[in-house]
């Protein structure tokens, strides 16, 4: 057994442990590994999205923070990512990823949400949210992806998903995070194991070949609730992203930019994400 995949398994026991269920279930044609985990709180069920090389693993830290607030927390792992299988029957795209996530919803929370999508996962969140609103109660993008950006920035994006060497490891670590933790920097190398895959390759050679993003009308288009989260120490995705976002994004959005968050507060702040989180869950009375 691989470190990083030994680690996983570890987690996901721990998190059993618990209280957390870890469970497969079938949506869209796709054998999808979740965790579900009930809460003690009265708001709405929360779906937590992971991003590009992400995994569910990495809400992880956040699940029993949100239990608290709201009736039940759901954390996908979309295929090709931590526990799924790789996608089944067809060409990997972004699209098939959306479809499963959409059908995800419809099928397994069966309930008007509050979904908090991370980097591609918040790209993801805003088309489902403007594709299928009734399954969308609220929106909280951490860190999205998914807007539009000059050829140079994107191609220099996709590519930093190609790591050959520890010193790139390294360096691509360092991009995720305010601080990175020493073991992240230690491990840098094994690491890559969650972003060479052949779902990560497929996703980005699309991405690369496609240059596909969102409709500005789609984001200014949304209608529930909405929180806008960027870490003030932000090095992976591009500023121009959070150009992007501030001049579409709907009047009623909040927007904080936040010192000490990176690109991946779950795994790095998570309690000050679950803060920011239920903060704006109350001030809009979910």
């Amino acid at each position: 057994m691989d470190l990083m995949g030994g680690m996983q398994k570890a987690l996901r026991h721990m998190l059993v442990a618990r209280g957390v269920e870890s469970t497969t279930v079938q949506v869209g044609g796709q054998t999808v590994h979740h965790y579900a985990l009930t809460g003690q709180g009265k708001g709405p069920p929360v779906v937590l999205v992971h991003g590009l090389g992400g995994s569910a693993n990495g809400f992880g830290r956040t699940l029993f923070g949100m239990a608290k607030r709201f009736s039940r927390v759901y954390a996908p792992d979309l295929p090709g990512h931590g526990f799924s299988v790789e996608y089944c029957g067809g060409e990997v795209c972004v699209r098939n990823q959306f479809d499963v996530l959409r059908a995800y919803v419809e099928e397994v929370v069966k309930a008007p949400a509050f979904v908090v999508g991370n980097s591609l996962g918040g790209a993801m969140a805003v088309n489902l949210a403007a594709e299928y609103p009734k399954w969308v109660r609220a929106l909280a993008l951490v860190a999205p992806a998914g807007a539009q950006l000059p050829e140079a920035e994107n191609t220099a994006l996709l590519n930093s998903f190609v790591v050959k060497s520890p010193a790139e490891a390294r360096a691509f670590t360092r991009r995720l995070f305010h601080r990175p933790p020493l073991p992240a920097l230690l491990f840098a190398y094994e690491l890559r194991h969650f972003y060479d895959t052949p779902t990560v390759r497929a996703l980005t050679a699309e991405a690369l070949a496609t240059r596909a993003c969102l409709e500005p009308e789609q984001v200014r288009n949304l209608a529930m609730p909405l929180l806008f989260l960027w870490g003030g120490s932000e090095r992976l995705l591009p500023s121009e992203t959070l150009n992007w976002y501030r001049a579409h994004l709907p009047a009623h959005a909040q927007v904080r930019v936040v010192d000490g968050f990176g690109h991946v507060p779950q795994l790095e702040r998570p309690d000050e994400l679950v803060s920011h989180l239920v903060r704006f869950a109350d001030s809009a009375e979910l």
